[in-house]
């Protein structure tokens, strides 16, 4: 069972959360009934299972049955009653109700949607989304893609959505993560206007995004020669369904040239996998824990489960503010076991675990079950990890990547 700690809200395991399940067949048999004629709320009610703690039997559904009845009887346009997205609305507001924006529910189409975003192919403008304070954020641009090309960083706050096309110009404020990917992602050679809010910068501005085929590769491998000495730099993307397999071809490439050391560069990960984390930081890690995940009854220790091929090797690794959760886990652990130096920038802060649990229908549930704290203790959790050596980008000229340089520099002097 794979958990999950990404801030895109990709897959994991496979449980059914009675009390959300109740509410999606109480709302299933009222379409039924709708048809038949048949509306008698205490017909209706039937259906509601006891709830499943003492503390729950004091729920009272009577003021949803009424709004319900309501909404039924008197809104305007009748064809806008669909019951099905009626219940799903019904079930993504207890789901937020618990005030956790990484706590979520996706009816099918955006659990379908999720799923394409671990396989690291679709469509869109190239951004990782998440929270700040509160707020909808950029996590990460992807590298390469409309955004980065046109110079949305991590943190940027998105204040506004516009598409002419759909006929949409929303006010993000309180807008689920779920939609906010339904509305800016579309067809290709489409577009969508982002209106952000950047610290040091006094107003919002807009910034129009052409949409394009996004395809991420997991893992990247390139060759830095510096003094006579070649240093891979390992470029990690995120913790997703092929990363295994692509981490892998790239390790044996690295063993195969032998170079004086390892740049990790985890910029712009958006996490991924807890068991993924586990697995790259096995690889540089001889022994010792990786991560502890302390839930609600218990704490469960994970340590380097496997031989590593690059335990020796110097080693540096990059983040900045666009690096979460499964990224901040692998770079926390080597940190905290002093196996390497973190250079860059703080990074985003999120200590969370979430539980995926799917539905029968096809949508899922997205539960924060535990927070996770590094070897040393620390919950990361709006904090982020400071690195051992702070490194700004080069604002003027961002080709000249100084980060870079400077992990390079930094490995070779072991």
């Amino acid at each position: 069972m794979k958990t999950k700690l990404n801030l895109s809200l990709i897959r994991s395991s496979a449980f059914v959360l009675a009390f959300g399940a109740v509410v999606f067949v109480s709302g299933y048999k009222i379409g039924q009934f709708r048809a038949t004629g048949k509306t008698d709320s205490s017909i209706v009610k039937q259906f509601i299972s006891s709830p499943t703690s003492e503390a729950a039997k004091g729920a009272d559904f009577t003021r949803f049955w009424e709004v319900w009845k309501k909404l039924e009887n008197s809104y305007v346009d009748t064809k806008a009653l669909d019951y099905q997205k009626m219940t799903w609305g019904a079930i993504r507001g207890l789901a937020q109700s618990m005030g956790d924006p990484y706590t979520q529910y996706l009816p099918p189409q955006e659990n379908k949607q999720a799923e394409e975003d671990l396989s690291g192919s679709f469509g869109g403008v190239g951004i990782e989304l998440g929270y700040k304070d509160g707020n909808l954020a950029v996590v990460a641009p992807l590298s390469k893609t409309p955004a980065d090309r046109a110079g949305v960083k991590a943190g940027d706050l998105i204040v506004k959505i516009k598409d002419e096309a759909k006929k949409i110009d929303l006010d993000t404020r309180d807008m689920a993560i779920t939609d906010a990917v339904a509305h800016i992602r579309g067809e290709k050679g489409t577009q969508v206007i982002l209106n952000l809010y950047r610290d040091g910068i006094q107003k919002p501005f807009d910034v129009t995004l052409t949409r394009e085929e996004i395809v991420v590769p997991s893992v990247e491998l390139t060759f830095v020669k510096k003094d006579g000495k070649n240093v891979a730099h390992l470029k990690l993307n995120r913790f997703g369904g092929r990363t295994d397999t692509e981490w892998g071809q790239k390790i044996a490439e690295i063993v195969a040239n032998n170079p004086a050391g390892v740049v990790l560069d985890m910029r712009n990960n958006p996490g991924g996998y807890l068991d993924g984390a586990v697995y790259v930081a096995s690889e540089f890690m001889k022994s010792g824990v990786v991560v502890q995940q302390q839930g609600r009854a218990s704490t469960e220790t994970y340590e380097v489960n496997r031989k590593g091929n690059l335990t020796d090797m110097p080693l540096t690794v990059l983040v900045n503010g666009g690096s979460a959760s499964a990224s901040e886990i692998v770079a926390g652990a080597l940190q905290d076991n002093k196996r390497a130096k973190i250079l860059g920038e703080k990074s985003f802060g999120k200590g969370t675990v979430q539980e995926v649990q799917d539905m029968s229908d096809g949508s899922s549930l997205h539960v924060t079950v535990a927070k996770f704290l590094l070897p040393s203790g620390r919950w990361i959790h709006k904090e982020g990890i400071t690195p051992d050596l702070e490194v700004k980008p080069d604002e003027k000229n961002p080709e000249n990547d100084v980060q870079l340089d400077k992990a390079v520099e930094t490995v070779l002097s072991k």
